[in-house]
């Protein structure tokens, strides 16, 4: 499995928005790296400056959002609905999106993906997947 550094999840953002912004051809998970960045012109800055951007410190006493945290959760769930893993966040996916904009629904997913994180390491175990999805699904019919 493959599993980045933080400078290499960092320099990837940054590269693959610099070739978009170039309009140089974007391979693979680049072109999902960049049409998320493209949707987050607050982050631009630090994608633009990705020297910067490797040893910055966002530590959550400050109160903002890290925004290679935001931008790979983003990833996450574009790659988890495009497969359907875990099983049926495709169809909660979906169920949002008929009453939000599809940026708007992956913010939904978002929020309940960090939770389900967040309890994983709180509690020492592994991702409660149905969990996740479940509770992707009471937002969706709390709209």
């Amino acid at each position: 499995m493959f599993n980045p550094s933080r400078e290499q999840v960092r320099r990837f953002f940054c590269d693959s928005w610099k070739k978009y912004r170039e309009r140089l051809p974007l391979v693979g998970a680049e072109v999902a790296a960049a049409d998320i960045a493209a949707r987050h012109p607050e982050y631009h800055v630090w994608l633009d400056d990705g020297e910067a951007a490797l040893n910055k410190e966002w530590p959550p006493e400050d109160g903002q959002m890290n925004p290679f945290l935001h931008l790979s959760l983003h990833l996450a769930i574009h790659e988890q609905v495009s497969i359907d893993q875990p099983p049926g966040i495709r169809a909660a996916f979906s169920s949002l999106c008929t009453r939000l904009e599809a940026h708007a629904a992956e913010h939904i997913l978002l929020e309940c993906l960090g939770e389900t994180i967040w309890r994983a390491q709180r509690e020492g175990g592994g991702m409660d997947a149905p969990a996740y999805v479940d509770a992707v699904r009471r937002k969706a019919s709390l709209l």
